[in-house]
């Protein structure tokens, strides 16, 4: 079991879900139109009547599916809410969604012109340009996108604990904002990728993707008033077979380096916490530290054939295909790994990041 210090809180600790579901947490990462993954995910779990989901940490697309899975429960069809998220998604296009420029955007060049010199110079010279250069007016589509899809009402109103991460420009710090904080803005600020958008202005505080300091965090999950499960829903694959030797190929890896790397340092720390209750050094049970129980729906193997370029895609099909990819993961997780919730981790940290 991985151990986390214990979180205060003001209302009472959790108790399991009297119709006897398992009550548990759900960690989505982000990974901009590879959310559609999470969204496969989710749809299949929300056709399983063995789960409770009662808490939900989230940055960029996966704090977006979880704004739109709590609007949509609120509403009574979840399922609903995230098709029409996805929908909303497609329908704006994906290069102005997710910040993705008409110079690269893979829905419309030829795949053999991606990989010329004269392509990867255009992509260069896109990068070295301000966002608040080439986009003054600071025009983002999303925010029409989530308010078409999410209830911010419903969402703040909620009982479900929702948590969205972003990374505070100045101070350099995470800032986690809870249920009744949840605004487009927040969600634009959780998924602000600092090349491609201005900073999103909150509370006089300029905010970046939260996936550069928490990718998602885990440590809100912790509360007594949570479930000791956590399951997590990554988008960036941990593990390559081969070094990458192209530059796109690079740029790629680089990226999921970057973005694993917050959830890679909570995942060691809890790690390192399990060693030093097995040890006796740490006194866990009653007290400052409580048990938490990690399953994981990783990317790796799933998503590990796409490219960088390829979560700035919205194409109908592809979404689709990513939603086919999440449910089907989502059975696998169900058939091997539901019997451990509420009874051990499925996921050996020791083995891993101990």
């Amino acid at each position: 079991m991985a151990i986390f210090k214990r979180k205060t809180a003001d209302s009472a600790a959790v108790v399991p879900a009297a119709s006897g579901r398992r009550p548990l947490c759900m960690a989505l990462q982000g990974g901009g139109s590879h959310g559609a993954f999470q969204w496969g995910v989710l749809d299949r779990l929300l056709e399983d009547d063995r789960i409770e989901i009662r808490a939900i940490s989230g940055v960029s697309a996966g704090a977006m599916n979880g704004a739109a899975l709590v609007s949509g429960l609120a509403a009574g069809d979840p399922r609903a809410a995230l098709d029409k998220l996805w929908r909303e998604i497609n329908q704006s296009g994906g290069r102005n969604v997710f910040g993705d420029s008409a110079l690269w955007n893979p829905a419309q060049a030829p795949d053999w012109i991606k990989d010329t010199p004269l392509w990867r110079a255009g992509e260069s010279l896109a990068l070295s340009m301000s966002p608040y250069e080439f986009n003054p007016l600071n025009h983002n589509p999303l925010k029409r996108v989530l308010k078409a899809a999410v209830d911010f009402g419903a969402v703040q109103a909620s009982d479900l604990k929702l948590f969205v991460a972003a990374t505070a420009v100045r101070q350099a710090r995470i800032r986690v904002f809870e249920t009744g904080e949840i605004t487009p803005d927040v969600l634009m600020a959780s998924a602000c990728l600092p090349h491609l958008f201005q900073a999103v202005e909150i509370e006089g505080e300029p905010y970046w993707d939260g996936g550069y300091l928490a990718n998602p965090p885990l440590w809100p999950l912790t509360g007594e008033d949570t479930p000791d499960d956590v399951l997590l829903v990554t988008l960036n694959p941990m593990v390559r077979d081969e070094t990458p030797r192209a530059a796109g190929d690079i740029v790629d890896r680089l990226n999921e380096i970057v973005f694993n790397a917050p959830l890679i340092a909570e995942l060691r720390a809890i790690a390192m916490a399990a060693e030093m209750i097995a040890a006796g050094q740490l006194r866990h049970g009653a007290g400052a530290y409580r048990q938490v129980r990690l399953h994981a729906i990783e990317a790796d193997g799933w998503l590990s054939d796409l490219s960088l370029r390829s979560k700035f895609n919205t194409e109908w099909s592809f979404l689709n295909d990513l939603k086919a990819r999440g449910r089907a993961a989502a059975e696998d997780w169900l058939t091997t790994c539901l019997p451990s919730v509420g009874r051990q981790s499925s996921v050996d940290l020791q083995a891993r990041f101990g």
